[in-house]
């Protein structure tokens, strides 16, 4: 090939393409056109001239040009705070939203099994005799006990910080672990169920049941209401492992997976929230009924987050996966 006649024959196709890149986002539908098709050719141009008589100076000039028609042309997406807030406005309140078949039954039932649980052990003195001795009983249910000075038995920061890394890690084993079948989901809401039971059997068998809902209330609406969503949403990723429905396992693992990843950091932040209570409401000296109703507002906060701002997103198909763009084609797609 003579290298003088192919840079003749193309320079002005180069020159064009360089143009094209330096007015960028400029450019008219035609344009950009023109744009495909000049780095397609010019990317063909380099191939020639590095394999038939490569030249130093004019592959470097062709390899800089290419790169930069490739940027523009797939496109370079970065992350920006727009992303994050249509993350918490939009993509979080919507997965929450379409999942709430799974999770709303999955706190239903976890509750009542917590009930039955709390209702066996206050019912059967053998029960509690096999949970712990007299003594041991007493000093857990008495007051002052180890029931209540469990939530001031640290600075409050530290243990906000303690309840909140102890809840997240729980999420997410729901959350990631959920596509084995479910297994290890429904063992981490049994044991979730199991301790909240225990305290109702025990605290109601001492007659003071009160108490132990006026320390559990102010943070543990929101706490088990993210770990019903945490679940349900596991229960949802290892159930798609099972059913795929009409796509392949592979496609709806992947779009289940990806909207279980978003969850995760929208529960950590709902998480935070109610460590933030438990650390420096619960064990404060407010009244109970304030303590509550603080529990019942960031609840029913959280509530309608879901329903109204989820529920409007979700209607006007947001689905809380990626962006288009971020995602692997499911199709193959032309170079």
């Amino acid at each position: 090939m003579d290298l003088d006649v192919f840079v003749t024959a193309h320079r002005a196709e180069w020159d064009r393409l360089d143009h094209l890149l330096r007015r960028g986002r400029r450019l008219t539908g035609a344009e950009a056109d023109e744009l495909v098709a000049l780095y397609q050719r010019t990317a063909t141009h380099l191939s020639l001239i590095q394999s038939s008589a490569p030249d130093p100076m004019l592959t470097g000039r062709l390899t800089q040009l290419v790169a930069r028609a490739r940027s523009t042309v797939t496109g370079t997406r970065r992350s920006t705070w727009r992303d994050a807030a249509h993350f918490f406005t939009a993509g979080f309140p919507a997965a929450v939203y379409r999942s709430r078949h799974w999770w709303v039954p999955t706190a239903l039932i976890s509750t009542a099994v917590a009930a039955l649980i709390g209702w066996w052990i206050a019912t059967h003195p053998e029960v509690q005799a096999a949970i712990a001795a007299p003594a041991e009983l007493r000093e857990l249910t008495r007051p002052g006990g180890q029931y209540e000075t469990y939530y001031s038995s640290h600075p409050a920061a530290s243990f906000a910080a303690q309840v909140w890394t102890n809840n997240a890690q729980a999420a997410a084993i729901c959350l990631v672990f959920g596509a084995f079948l479910c297994l290890p989901v429904i063992w981490v809401l049994f044991q979730n169920m199991l301790n909240l039971g225990i305290g109702i059997g025990l605290m109601s068998s001492a007659g003071r049941l009160d108490t132990f809902l006026g320390l559990v209330l102010p943070h543990g609406l929101l706490e088990l209401t993210a770990v019903f969503v945490a679940a349900g949403t596991g229960l949802r990723l290892g159930w798609t492992v099972i059913d795929p429905g009409p796509r392949t396992r592979r496609v709806a693992l992947a779009e289940q997976g990806r909207a279980a990843i978003g969850m995760a950091i929208g529960l950590a932040v709902v998480l935070f929230v109610s460590g933030v209570i438990e650390g420096f409401v619960t064990p404060s000296g407010l009244p109970t009924w304030a303590r509550i109703a603080i529990g019942i507002a960031a609840e029913l906060a959280f509530l309608v987050y879901v329903y109204v701002l989820g529920g409007r997103a979700a209607r006007a198909g947001e689905t809380g996966d990626v962006e288009a763009p971020d995602r692997s084609a499911v199709l193959p797609t032309a170079a």
